[in-house]
C-alpha cells in the first residue's frame, strides 16, 4: 500500500510502501479515492502541534468501504463513505451534549498500530485517520455513508472543512435568520461558514481577508460584502469601521474566526457589538494566545465559543449537507481548485501554502 509519510517535520512527504493491519471489532477499512489537503495536516507535518514520527496525515477524505470488523452495522462493503477525524464512544459527556469532535472516550485504535513500515515499526496514524494513503482502518465512528453520484473529490471536503465551516455557523453559534455576520479567512472553512450563515438567512454576511482572490470568491459562495484587511494596510479601527458600515451602521452579533492567527483572533473582539459573538473556529499553532479585556466581554453580554469540526454529529450533518448539494443549494464542487496523484502531493501542499488553492485534492486510482 502506497502512503505519503511525514518523516520530519518541514520536510517533503516521501511516497513509500506500508502495510494496513485488518480491521477489528468496531472498526472499518475504506480504500481512500479522494483526500483533501486541510491547513490542519500541512501544521501538523510542519511540527506546529508536535507528534510523533513517522506518521501519515490526511483526515478530509472520501472512499469505499472494503471490509468491516465485528458488530459493525451502519456501513458496509461496496458502500461509499466520507471518512472524518471524529472518533466519537456517542456516551461521554462531551458527546452526551453534542460535542463529538471533543469526545473523552477510548478506543482500541489510540493504542493499536496499525500502519507499519517495510521493516515492521509502527507509523503512526495522524490526526486518527492517515488518508494520504491507498487504504485507511478507522473507528466506526469515524465514516457516515455518503450517495454514490456525489463525486468523491467533493465528498472528500464535507470530512472537515463543510463541517467545520458550516456546522459553526449552525451547530456551535446557531445563528437565527436576520443576524449580521463576519468571517475571517475565506479559505475552505471560511467559505463554508458563508455559505452557512447565507442559507441560515442572515441579512449581512462580511468576508475579511487579505487575499482578494480568496474575497472574490466569498462573494460567490454568498457573502453580502468583503473587506480586504491588508490591501489599506487597515488597523482594527479602520478594519471595525468597514465592517460595522457593511452591516448597517452596528457592529456585527457573530464573528466566525477561521484561521489559526493570533492577530484574527484578537481582531474578531473588535468587530462585535453587545450581545454578540466570537467564534473560534480555525486552530492555531501550540502556545499561540489571545488578549480581550473582561470588562467589556462581561459588561456587553458578548461571548467567546470554541468550534472544533463544526460541533458536528457526521451521522446526520453529513447527509443533510449531501441533500443541500443534490438540491444544487450547497457548493461543493467549486472548493475543489485543482486534483493531484499521490506522487505529487508535495506540489499539492505547496500551492496551499502559497494560497494559490481553495481546496487541492489528492486523488487515487484503483
Amino acid at each position: 500500500m502506497r502512503a505519503a509519510v511525514c518523516r520530519a517535520f518541514g520536510e517533503p512527504l516521501s511516497i513509500e510502501e506500508l502495510q494496513l493491519g485488518a480491521p477489528q471489532a468496531g472498526e472499518v477499512e475504506v480504500r481512500i479515492k479522494a483526500a483533501a489537503i486541510c491547513h490542519s495536516d500541512i501544521l501538523y507535518a510542519d511540527g506546529a502541534w508536535g507528534g510523533d514520527l513517522p506518521a501519515v496525515f490526511g483526515h478530509e477524505a472520501a472512499g469505499i468501504v472494503t471490509a468491516v470488523g465485528a458488530g459493525v452495522a451502519q456501513v458496509r462493503p461496496g458502500q461509499h463513505v466520507a471518512v472524518t477525524l471524529v472518533r466519537s464512544c456517542g456516551r461521554c459527556g462531551c458527546c452526551e451534549q453534542g460535542f463529538y469532535g471533543s469526545c473523552e472516550g477510548s478506543f482500541a485504535l489510540d493504542g493499536r498500530a496499525v500502519l507499519r513500515d517495510g521493516d515492521g515499526n509502527t507509523v503512526h496514524q495522524g490526526l486518527r485517520t492517515a488518508a494520504f494513503a491507498e487504504r485507511v482502518v478507522v473507528d466506526a465512528s469515524q465514516v457516515v455513508a455518503i450517495p454514490e453520484a456525489l463525486p468523491m473529490a467533493s465528498a472528500a471536503i464535507l470530512s472537515c472543512g463543510v463541517i467545520t465551516g458550516f456546522g459553526a455557523v449552525i451547530n456551535t453559534a446557531a445563528i437565527k435568520p436576520g443576524a449580521s455576520v463576519a468571517v475571517i479567512g475565506t479559505g475552505g472553512v471560511g467559505l463554508n461558514a458563508i455559505q452557512g450563515a447565507h442559507l441560515s438567512g442572515a441579512r449581512a454576511v462580511i468576508a475579511l481577508d487579505i487575499a482578494q482572490s480568496k474575497l472574490d470568491a466569498a462573494l460567490r459562495f454568498g457573502a453580502t460584502d468583503a473587506v480586504n484587511v491588508d490591501a489599506a494596510k487597515t488597523d482594527e479601527g479602520e478594519v471595525a469601521a468597514a465592517v460595522k458600515r457593511a452591516a448597517g451602521g452596528r457592529l456585527v452579533d457573530y464573528v466566525f474566526v477561521t484561521v489559526g492567527a493570533k492577530s484574527a483572533f484578537e481582531l474578531a473582539m473588535h468587530l462585535i457589538g453587545n450581545g454578540g459573538v466570537v467564534v473560534l473556529v480555525g486552530m492555531a499553532p501550540l502556545g499561540v494566545t489571545m488578549e480581550f479585556d473582561p470588562l467589556t466581554l462581561a459588561n456587553s453580554s458578548q461571548r467567546i465559543l470554541g468550534s472544533k469540526m463544526g460541533s458536528s454529529n457526521i451521522q446526520k450533518d453529513i447527509p443533510n449537507l449531501a441533500t443541500l448539494y443534490t438540491q444544487g443549494r450547497l457548493k461543493l464542487d467549486e472548493l475543489v481548485t485543482a486534483c493531484y496523484p499521490l506522487a505529487e502531493i508535495n506540489d499539492a501542499i505547496a500551492a496551499v501554502k502559497r494560497g494559490d488553492a481553495l481546496r487541492n485534492v489528492v486523488v487515487f486510482d484503483g
